[in-house]
């Protein structure tokens, strides 16, 4: 395969992807609710997407209508410096959302390049085994999986996300407040990332 077989089918892929990612914009379970209680305490919500800038022009509003709605939002080909595992797009986040110091965020993230991103960026990062790309299933295949399944995907999952330096691995973004709990206890500490 030669790199214009790769152009060609990225060309053919994209207007497929562009006119699909409406119809997955509903957020998972709990991350309205997640997010409206992290918003409560004050924080600021950021996203960094793998999604090319198109995509996310289609998505952003989507998920918004459905309740999803961050404060600012970077797409991967947003930034001459590129996308993960580098920090850019993490901190493109911190600058425009006018936070003074990288050590009071925290990048969440489903797969190892965007833990990398966190790591990189100086935030505490913190993965997502269940809900994410690294358990590979949907919500529905998810409800049907025996326990056993189950835990052996997150098992596989989490240790993909440690293996990449996560500081945290949680299920889902609903279990989120406590882990900010636990790295403001630190934080007071005098902690780091």
């Amino acid at each position: 395969m030669t790199a214009a077989d790769i152009d060609a089918i990225y060309a053919a892929f994209m207007p497929l992807q562009i006119a699909k990612v409406v119809d997955f914009s509903v957020p998972i379970a709990g991350v309205v609710d997640t997010i409206a209680a992290l918003r409560a305490e004050g924080l600021k919500i950021g996203s960094c997407s793998g999604y090319p800038r198109p995509v996310m022009e289609k998505l952003v509003p989507a998920a918004a209508a459905r309740g999803y709605a961050p404060d600012y939002w970077v797409a991967t080909d947003d930034l001459a410096a590129g996308g993960r595992p580098g920090p850019w797009m993490a901190l493109q986040n911190v600058i425009t959302t006018g936070i003074d110091d990288v050590a009071h965020c925290v990048k969440v993230d489903d797969a190892a390049p965007g833990i990398s991103e966190g790591l990189h960026a100086g935030m505490w990062s913190v993965g997502l085994a269940v809900s994410g790309n690294e358990f590979g299933a949907t919500w529905e295949e998810y409800q049907g999986m025996s326990k056993e399944e189950i835990a052996t995907r997150r098992e596989r999952a989490a240790d993909k996300l440690y293996a990449a330096g996560a500081h945290y691995v949680v299920d889902t973004l609903a279990d989120l407040p406590d882990v900010i709990a636990d790295i403001n206890a630190r934080l007071a500490k005098g902690e780091r990332p």
